[in-house]
């Protein structure tokens, strides 16, 4: 009797490791949200032990699993303190969760397809493409291992950087491993951390004016959010910059202004609030202005208490958070690559251009509507879930969007009400985490194992707008 399915056609996208079975049904996005959803709920089962928690008690399985979904998708909410309520057993757990949400399990298992010898079919690379969000299948394995690489360098250079800050404090061992912690949270955007150790709750607000501490972080999770494509285009084409892809050029612009404006305005809103920056010195002050952007566009390391912060000050970091990072990166929102799209499609009406157009080239009807649809449906789903919450917990309007917002763009700061949120809420915030994670497109073709085909146009009719 055979075991394993050798067909070339075969449609699973793992059949050495699958074979007969209900996955070689599946399209290649619905197998990665069973992927992901097999990641989350072992994940959640062995955090549900009582080895996992420092109390050795049972965790209740609707708390394990927000946490392995926050994890995996890189969110960085938390119902419970990392390091108080989790022992070490359930800190390695979230820890390898977070890796494998930042790198992709595709990457992981197409590198190890690849390295056992197997040969990796256009069905494997098509999955491939939809996990790491490339255009093309050609070269997705070669992307791959360039992610994974990329990812052991800049998390190994990341942990050696910030063991300069926890060695002194934790000594060699605790100090080597809150820091290779940090750094993998800090690279995968997950914005969880170990913190706890020195006040329960505090994030990096205990050491905000930290170079040592912050500037590391900082850059892992910029270099995390930028993206692996963009990154490849900058190795491959240097200071080359007329060589870069239209994508590249984009998310590098959108990110700097981003970033500039992103500091000085929380610097000029913040500076002399006594709730979050009013205490720190000039330098603290722009350390924390800084980590305060940088997060809220990927991560959710707080720098300051977020609950403090001013009402205008709170409204551009939902913004920022919505947007996210680029595609191919270990970030999530609607992507500054949508963003720009949207910002080009009303200029485009302005100007009355008949097309949106990019340094000198011209983005397809396609891209277009598919930048409309995510943005459209990250709307009515943070809208819709605001609305039941606020009604069903009875909570303030502002704090919940801002949590939605944060939630569904993988970012992880809170205004501290995930730990005051009802069973149903909770169930509402999993699910709004694992859409953001598998992303909106992803999400809706995983609906349908097939496209309709439509060959015949119906008659035009003007609509007016």
């Amino acid at each position: 009797m055979k075991i394993f399915r050798k067909n070339e056609n075969d449609d699973t996208p793992f059949p050495h490791l699958f074979g007969h079975s209900i996955l070689r049904k599946l399209s290649f996005s619905q197998f990665l949200m069973f992927g992901y959803s097999l990641v989350i709920l072992i994940g959640a089962a062995l955090l549900c032990l009582p080895v996992s928690s420092t109390e050795r008690v049972y965790t209740p399985l609707h708390h394990c699993i927000f946490t392995t979904t926050s994890a995996l998708s890189g969110t960085g909410l938390t119902l419970h303190d990392t390091y108080t309520y989790w022992s070490l057993f359930g800190q390695i757990v979230i820890l390898i969760i977070i890796q494998i949400g930042g790198v992709g399990f595709m990457s992981i298992g197409l590198f190890a397809l690849s390295f056992m010898g197997k040969k990796i079919g256009l069905k494997q690379r098509a999955t491939m493409r939809e996990s790491i969000g490339s255009v093309s299948s050609g070269g997705v394995v070669k992307m791959s291992r360039f992610i994974l690489k990329g990812t052991v360098l800049f998390e190994s250079l990341g942990t050696a950087a910030l063991c300069f800050w926890f060695v002194p404090r934790l000594g060699w061992a605790k100090g080597i491993y809150f820091s290779l912690f940090h750094s993998i949270s800090a690279f995968c955007t997950a914005g969880l951390d170990l913190m706890g150790y020195f006040e329960p709750g505090s994030s990096l607000v205990t050491a905000n004016d930290s170079v040592l501490l912050n500037l590391p972080i900082i850059i892992l999770l910029v270099v995390g959010g930028i993206g692996f494509f963009t990154w490849s285009d900058i190795v491959d084409h240097k200071h080359h910059i007329k060589k870069y892809s239209a994508q590249t050029k984009i998310i590098l612009v959108v990110t700097i202004v981003f970033y500039v404006f992103g500091m000085l305005d929380m610097a000029l809103l913040e500076w002399k609030n006594s709730g979050t920056m009013g205490e720190l010195g000039t330098g603290g002050k722009i350390i924390a202005s800084s980590m305060l952007v940088t997060s809220g566009r990927d991560a959710g390391f707080a720098s300051v208490t977020v609950a403090n912060l001013r009402q205008t000050s709170i409204m551009l970091l939902i913004c920022f958070m919505f947007v996210g990072g680029s595609p191919g990166s270990t970030a999530c929102g609607i992507k500054v690559t949508t963003f720009a799209v949207m910002m080009m499609t009303i200029s485009t009406v302005f100007r009355k251009k008949k097309s949106v157009e990019f340094f000198g080239r011209r983005v397809d009807d396609t891209t277009v509507r598919n930048a409309c649809c995510i943005t459209t449906l990250y709307l009515v789903l943070v809208i819709v879930s605001a609305m039941i919450i606020t009604g069903v917990d009875g909570l303030a309007l502002t704090p919940v969007v801002f949590e939605l917002v944060s939630a569904i763009s993988s970012t992880g700061l809170s205004m501290g009400i995930t730990t005051s949120l009802s069973d149903i809420s909770i169930i509402i915030v999993i699910m709004i985490m694992f859409f953001g994670r598998i992303g909106g497109i992803s999400f809706i073709v995983s609906l349908h194992n097939n496209y309709a085909s439509n060959r015949s146009q119906l008659p035009e009719e003007k609509i007016m707008l």
